[in-house]
């Protein structure tokens, strides 16, 4: 099995690339979908270095050797470990990426993409596959989303940018929800926070069921035809937009929804 030991910058290319998985600390991460060779480009680098590995499967791992998949959002160690890297393999190959604080774009796969975050920022960009996102409090931004997503935090805020979503599953404690979608007709979206509001912009002829819920924050919404209860312990806007082929659902604790409409 192939190993590297990167220690300073340099560029290494691989033999075909069946599966994906890197994890740094700090820095800047960029995976990017290609047609080309698999290659791996390291422009910056402290100590202690990467491993890099490519099984008889091929399989690669760019990784710490002390930072675990599991352990990514349980780190706990100190040193500032920040390393700069592009990463290029083929559009149809698995994903894992794991940050602490470092930022990461990951950009062009079709096939199941997971990422985790401490507190680094992750960028998400024209993603068809089956894409999951953890974070503890980093932000993750989606565009042009098309696939299933399903994203977790405690304190991380997440917004979709252009996403045409077959599923959408988000559930937050205290981070902020803002999506503008376009839902097909099977599209779900289901969104939950418990403090962090929630923002959805559909556009006006829009197709779905709606249901919007919250024990004590505010609920608004731009379409008219939605029904609204209020009761001890539970606010609720719902209803049916257009034919209602597709179906969101937003429901907080303490926290504001809205629903707005896109005129164009």
């Amino acid at each position: 099995m192939p190993q590297w030991i990167i220690d300073q910058p340099g560029t290494l290319t691989f033999e075909p690339v069946t599966a994906l998985d890197v994890r740094i600390v700090a820095g800047r991460l960029a995976v990017l979908a290609s047609d080309g060779p698999p290659s791996l480009e390291v422009t910056e680098i402290d100590s202690p270095p990467l491993l890099v590995e490519q099984d008889d499967e091929g399989r690669l791992t760019v990784a710490y050797k002390d930072l675990t998949w599991d352990g990514v959002l349980g780190w706990l160690r100190h040193g500032r470990r920040s390393t700069t890297l592009t990463l290029t393999v083929p559009k149809e190959c698995p994903v894992r990426a794991g940050v602490i604080s470092a930022s990461a774009v990951v950009a062009g796969f079709e096939k199941r993409t997971n990422v985790k975050s401490v507190s680094g920022e992750i960028v998400l960009d024209g993603l068809s596959g089956d894409t999951e996102a953890e974070t503890v409090s980093g932000p993750v931004e989606s565009r042009g989303l098309t696939g299933d997503f399903r994203f977790t935090s405690v304190a991380g805020e997440l917004t979709v940018a252009g996403g045409t979503p077959r599923r959408l599953r988000a559930n937050t404690m205290s981070g902020r929800i803002t999506a503008d979608l376009e839902l097909p007709p099977t599209g779900h979206v289901t969104l939950h926070s418990v403090s962090g509001h929630i923002m959805v912009r559909l556009p006006k002829d829009a197709d779905t069921d709606v249901a919007l819920r919250s024990t004590s924050g505010h609920l608004n919404t731009a379409f008219s035809g939605l029904n609204g209860t209020s009761r001890p312990g539970t606010r609720s806007l719902s209803g049916r937009l257009g034919g209602g082929m597709a179906s969101l659902s937003a429901t907080t604790i303490t926290a504001d929804v809205t629903l707005l409409r896109r005129d164009q």
